[in-house]
């Protein structure tokens, strides 16, 4: 019996994710208690709404602006590094916004905020991983960098201070989740999880300086979201693939890479509670994507995905985890699954909108009582 309810427990809590996000017609808005009027988004590929593809000169050239991405739900590629919509997308039909336009659509409409998260983004400058050598191909467009971009909205947006802090009472701001890149492209350019980890302390004080900022301006309500278990994508998954079946966890996820992410996270929580006494008028909150995520796999098949390909991308080819560096989603003769929503994985690095849907639902359901809105 004990067994029954817990299963009816978990379909309850499944079914009420599945009736507050799925899109478009949203009709619960769980947010709307704290009468967000405008949210601004910072970070990278997990949260980019087309400034990637905006900046040259990679415009013409990224993947991310072409099919198959967007294909779900936009029907065509608007710079989201998934098949339709993102994490963000569905925080903001949660709050009964518009979706966020990038800051570097000049013609947007940004009354209800602004996306500055840019695919490929890092937490720290590009020049000072330059010097660690590691080196960031995508975009020098990081976190600080994201931040002056606010400044300069800002400034063109506000009379004087005090009139910038009353507008952002009602604002969501979304600190990241950022720093992924930092590690990701030290991992990939050979540097050892030991090594990845002596730059942990610097990425989470670029974090807490930038959450520091934006307090600064007068935010109330901010998200600092963590790392995901990457020994869980099929990107680490081919490329750290062992035959030592100790190295891999229940999941079948890495488990060094996991206990990585894991130590990323403690520190940035350590940081954030630094931030809340620092600021015991803001509500400093822990996104806390790790645990959203593993919920995502160890439920996968109550919630609808295909079971034997949960860690298999849906757009990509070859190894055991259908992806290639050499062959990745966006490329010709890479082919997608028939079916998107049976899988988690996207493109073997990013997500689904279906996998998306269901971690934004377990996040909104953790965040929104520890914002006290109403109370």
């Amino acid at each position: 019996m004990a067994t029954t309810r817990v299963v009816f427990s978990a379909f309850l809590l499944l079914s009420s994710f599945v009736l507050l996000l799925s899109p478009p017609s949203c009709d619960a808005h769980p947010l709307k208690a704290c009468m967000f009027d405008s949210i601004y988004q910072f970070g990278d590929s997990i949260s980019d709404t087309g400034n990637l593809i905006r900046e040259r000169p990679i415009a013409a050239t990224s993947v991310f602006a072409r099919l198959p991405y967007g294909e779900t739900f936009f029907k065509n590629a608007t710079g989201r590094c998934s098949n339709g919509l993102l994490m963000i997308d569905y925080v903001a039909l949660a709050a009964g916004l518009p979706f966020l336009n990038p800051y570097r659509n000049i013609d947007a409409d940004f009354s209800h905020g602004v996306n500055f998260a840019v695919a490929g983004s890092t937490a720290l400058k590009t020049s000072v991983l330059a010097g660690m050598n590691i080196f960031s191909p995508v975009t020098n467009t990081s976190l600080d960098v994201q931040l002056d971009l606010m400044f300069t909205h800002f400034n063109s947006t506000c009379y004087t201070d005090s009139d910038c802090s009353e507008k952002l009472k009602r604002a969501l701001f979304m600190v990241g989740e950022i720093g992924g890149n930092d590690y990701n492209f030290a991992l990939s350019g050979g540097k050892t999880i030991e090594e990845a980890k002596s730059i942990v302390p610097d990425v989470v004080q670029a974090i807490k300086d930038a959450a520091r900022r934006v307090i600064g301006y007068g935010a109330l309500r901010v998200v600092v979201p963590g790392n995901f278990p990457i020994g869980c994508l099929p990107i680490y998954l081919s490329r750290f693939q062992t035959t030592n079946s100790a190295a891999y966890d229940e999941q079948h996820c890495l488990k060094g890479l996991n206990d990585f992410a894991k130590y990323h996270n403690d520190h940035l929580q350590k940081a954030i509670e630094e931030l809340r006494q620092e600021n015991p008028n803001a509500f400093i909150v822990y996104g806390d994507y790790y645990n959203a995520f593993q919920w995502l796999v160890q439920n996968a098949p109550l919630l609808g995905f295909d079971v034997a390909s949960v860690q298999k991308a849906c757009c990509g080819i070859g190894g055991d985890y259908d992806f290639s560096l050499t062959k990745m989603c966006g490329n010709p003769g890479v082919p997608v699954c028939a079916d998107p929503s049976s899988r988690i994985s996207w493109d073997g690095i990013h997500l689904t909108q279906e996998a998306y849907k269901f971690m934004a639902g377990w996040l909104i359901g953790d965040i929104l009582p520890k914002f006290h809105c109403g109370g």
